[in-house]
């Protein structure tokens, strides 16, 4: 399809966003809206061997996400969000590059309101060394923090964070066999590939 080898070409160099300059980043928001017209899954919450699984963040405009990248020693590596529809949660998961590799983690329950949009409530944050969480591969975390209802302090930092937010939410405008599209409650674009 033209108009996904479209975006994946002006997204390739932007480090998932980091490097784009504003004339980029408005060609590549084009480039989103013709893809989202095609988008063979418009009930994408019903379509679950699709949307399952883990999904590698290409490109955002969340300066949330990017901002990440902005602290001094640190260097953005893999982000990964990581659906699993038969708990009804998301797993989010920020690697981070440093002279000794980090892990942010926020995971969240999600209770679908239509075909295509869930809102999204925020319940835990984790933020520590890969090597002391253990950290291998999304998997193999994510079954981790199932069976650690609070990881000790000797790990990394690992708390609640406060259900009196109001929920987010995000809706799927694209998703096929390798690719999703989002938009979230605060104007932000997600494009992911399935790994």
């Amino acid at each position: 399809m033209l108009e996904k080898t479209d975006l994946l070409d002006a997204i390739a160099s932007t480090n998932r966003g980091l490097l784009a300059a504003p004339e980029q980043k408005q060609d590549i928001l084009e480039k989103v809206a013709r893809l989202e017209a095609c988008n063979p899954t418009p009930m994408a919450l019903k379509a679950t061997d699709l949307l399952n699984g883990n999904w590698q963040l290409l490109y955002t405009t969340s300066a949330e996400l990017l901002g990440i990248d902005r602290f001094p020693l640190l260097v953005l590596g893999n982000i990964y969000q990581c659906v699993r529809l038969e708990q009804q949660r998301i797993y989010n998961l920020a690697e981070i590059k440093s002279i000794v590799g980090g892990l942010v983690s926020v995971t969240a329950t999600f209770e679908a309101v239509s075909d295509k949009r869930v809102n999204v409530q925020f319940d835990r944050a984790i933020f520590g060394l890969q090597s002391t969480l253990g950290y291998q591969s999304p998997d193999q975390f994510i079954q981790a923090m199932q069976q650690t209802a609070k990881f000790n302090l000797l790990k990394g930092i690992d708390f609640g964070v406060s259900s009196n937010r109001d929920p987010g939410w995000l809706e799927i405008t694209y998703l096929d066999q390798t690719m999703r599209i989002g938009r979230g409650n605060q104007g932000s674009v997600f494009v992911l590939r399935k790994v």
